[in-house]
């Protein structure tokens, strides 16, 4: 068992029914040229999120948890973001989806489709075999994707979450797994939100309590990391 300490208590976790999930760390939400740094949207959080991150992920499959990447992308016509006036849409035409961009290595790209260098994942986190994908086009990773199904045919009950943006893709994902009964972690400083970060009362700040007060628990990577290295330990002091 995996005590991890946390708030509003200690969490226990099984690894086999346990996955981490990476909301959305991707170029055009948190590298230089990619969607929030054109359109002026602080990008410091979230690249500040990449390291801790970079070590709950080496821990986790260490201790062989199931990985999971979810990525905001859209078809090539955009005809997956929703009907002309759908919010969905306009909110991030507004932040430039379809538009053509030109990737740092020089590589054509578009604000949020698929298949290119807009939507890959950042390098420091990259996808390793054995982790899994799944792509989604609404700010929740369960919305007509096949996330619950993936995790209920692994016997996952248990979700870690990582990613951003903390109020927006991230809480939205942890409330949809709390409707569908599995216990959510949040690692608070593995998650950021551009939203209000210049302000005395972030919106980052608004998820964690909403989010250790009614929908799961609320740690960080050095706790979570810490209780891996206990169990690890646990057998060789047996002996």
């Amino acid at each position: 068992m995996i005590m991890v300490d946390a708030r509003p208590g200690p969490l226990g976790l099984e690894a086999s029914g346990t996955g981490v999930v990476v909301v959305d760390m991707q170029n055009d939400f948190g590298a230089h040229g990619g969607m929030f740094d054109r359109a002026g949207i602080p990008i410091s959080g979230i690249q500040a999120a990449v390291a801790p991150t970079a070590g709950v992920l080496a821990a986790a499959r260490a201790a062989g948890i199931q990985i999971v990447y979810l990525k905001m992308q859209f078809e090539p016509d955009l005809s997956d973001a929703g009907g002309p006036g759908a919010p969905n849409l306009l909110i991030h035409r507004r932040l430039g989806a379809g538009e053509p961009t030109r990737a740092p290595d020089g590589r054509a790209g578009r604000i949020l489709i698929r298949d290119t260098w807009n939507t890959d994942i950042l390098p420091a986190l990259a996808p390793q075999d054995g982790d899994i994908v799944v792509p989604k086009h609404r700010f929740s990773g369960f919305f007509e994707t096949n996330l619950d199904a993936i995790l209920k045919d692994r016997g996952i009950t248990s979700l870690v979450f990582t990613g951003c943006t903390t109020s927006v893709c991230v809480e939205s994902t942890l409330r949809d797994a709390f409707f569908r009964d599995y216990r959510c972690l949040l690692l608070e400083d593995c998650a950021a939100e551009p939203i209000g970060s210049d302000s005395s009362s972030p919106n980052h700040d608004a998820s964690v309590r909403v989010i250790e007060t009614l929908f799961g628990w609320v740690s960080r990577s050095a706790a979570f990391e810490a209780a891996l290295t206990e169990v690890e330990a646990a057998p060789a002091m047996a002996t």
